[in-house]
């Protein structure tokens, strides 16, 4: 999840951290011939998180100066399936970076290190729970937590509410529903909906060949949208061991989404969001759209880029009320790594609070480690940006769905995905469309 799938470039850190760039663009560990120097490898795939890992890393290397750390950026859209192939090669990274759903085939194929060995059971006092439960798999916690992303949120343009007369204080009550007499959402997108002529889809003579601004960033996004959707109206994405979004409860939510985008014309055509990950986020940034769904790993995009005031109310609600997704994301250590010991000190580096808080002090995500988060807070509170709305909707115990949790997850993944784009686009009916998306990603399992 990542479930996150940004689109970074590849790259490598700088001179701050003595980055030994080879023009394959592969960094490769071990030892300077004749220097006493042990290069460990980090691979990650956000560049703004690298950013922060750059300064962590130099002052790693003052006091370890016998070490030399080595990043590299690839991004999401590629990021598994080399880190697949390069696992099968043996020359994987002594370290990177892991989320909950490949978690399964890399522990119980041996590849990861055993935090609680490598580092001792009492670490993990130190980290984020949720971050640490998630990533202990039968008894065994399988990766150092770097970032949390808490929960979803919606940010929202105060322009485009101010002209179609909507407090942004509405969006707090806002539910859907497939029942129009509850589904208070839906009103509010239609009148944040425009054409070039600045009609609304409930204008006979809307042109929904020509809309400017888009309300809702409805689409096949499995963090941002399925998931909290799916969750909000009480079923699963998946369940011991088996996929199950294709079940009644599911099939609902997601079908709600997806009239959003064909029936009601209120989000952007699923041609656009299945081919470009990033598309919805960017035509918010952009000013083409009111509402966009999202967490906090897109917190730094939106302050960047947007040119507009904007403001973070919390995800709608649905039948079951809000239930958010939350996803940690560790670094894990190469089990096969040829210097363990060194590895060890930078994994340690990685879980203390000085060294995750370079994290939090940039503003790219939540630190995994619980004393460095209140840097995280600081940043953003420092420029205005109330990030509450993220964590409210985990508050006290409040339920949350999870990311996929099962084995074989790019096989499945990939048999999946295709059928979910074509539900999206409108060239599947739903339910059969779901059906069968549901069965090939139980084929994919059962075909390990």
């Amino acid at each position: 999840m990542n479930l996150r799938r940004k689109s970074l470039m590849t790259g490598a850190l700088g001179a701050l951290v003595a980055v030994l760039a080879l023009g394959s663009g592969v960094l490769l560990a071990g030892a300077i011939a004749g220097s006493g120097n042990t290069i460990v490898t980090v691979r990650l795939w956000d560049d703004k998180v690298a950013d922060a890992y750059k300064a962590s890393f130099a002052a790693f290397h003052e006091s370890n100066p016998d070490i030399t750390i080595d990043v590299t950026v690839i991004p999401w859209s590629q990021y598994w399936t080399q880190l697949d192939d390069d696992v099968a090669a043996g020359r994987a990274d002594d370290i990177f970076w892991v989320n909950n759903s490949y978690l399964t085939d890399l522990a119980d194929d041996g590849t990861l290190m055993d935090i609680d060995d490598t580092l001792g059971s009492r670490a993990k006092n130190d980290w984020d729970r949720a971050v640490v439960r998630e990533f202990t798999r039968d008894g065994v916690l399988w990766g150092v937590p770097q970032l949390s992303d808490a929960g979803i949120a919606l940010y929202y343009n105060k322009s485009m509410l101010a002209k179609a007369g909507i407090d942004a204080a509405t969006l707090e009550t806002v539910a859907w529903s497939t029942d129009p007499a509850a589904d208070t959402l839906l009103p509010i997108l239609t009148a944040l909906t425009r054409d070039s002529s600045g009609r609304a889809p409930s204008d006979p003579a809307f042109d929904a060949s020509a809309v400017t601004q888009f309300g809702y960033n409805a689409g096949n996004d499995l963090q941002g949208i399925i998931l909290p959707s799916v969750g909000s109206n009480g079923a699963t994405f998946d369940a011991d061991g088996a996929y199950t979004f294709g079940e009644e409860g599911a099939a609902q939510a997601i079908g709600y989404q997806v009239d959003l985008i064909n029936t009601h014309r209120v989000a952007p055509p699923a041609s656009e969001s299945n081919a470009d990950g990033d598309y919805a986020r960017d035509r918010f940034v952009d000013g083409g759209m009111a509402l966009f769904q999202s967490g906090l790993y897109n917190l730094p995009y939106v302050f960047e880029g947007a040119e507009f005031e904007w403001g973070v109310a919390s995800m709608p609600a649905g039948p079951s009320g809000r239930v958010s997704v939350t996803n940690g994301i560790v670094a894990a250590g190469n089990a096969q790594t040829a210097h363990p010991e060194a590895t060890a000190k930078v994994l340690d580096w990685l879980g203390s609070t000085e060294g995750n808080s370079f994290v939090g002090a940039s503003g790219a995500a939540v630190p995994g480690v619980v004393a460095a988060q209140q840097a995280y807070f600081d940043h953003w509170g420092g420029k205005d940006v109330d990030v509450a709305k993220f964590f409210e909707v985990l508050a006290d115990d409040a339920p949350t769905i999870t990311p996929p949790e099962t084995a074989n997850f790019a096989a499945v993944q990939a048999a999946y995905q295709p059928l979910l784009n074509e539900v999206f686009a409108g060239t599947l009916p739903v339910a059969e469309g779901l059906r069968q998306a549901q069965d090939a990603a139980n084929a994919a399992i059962a075909a390990k």
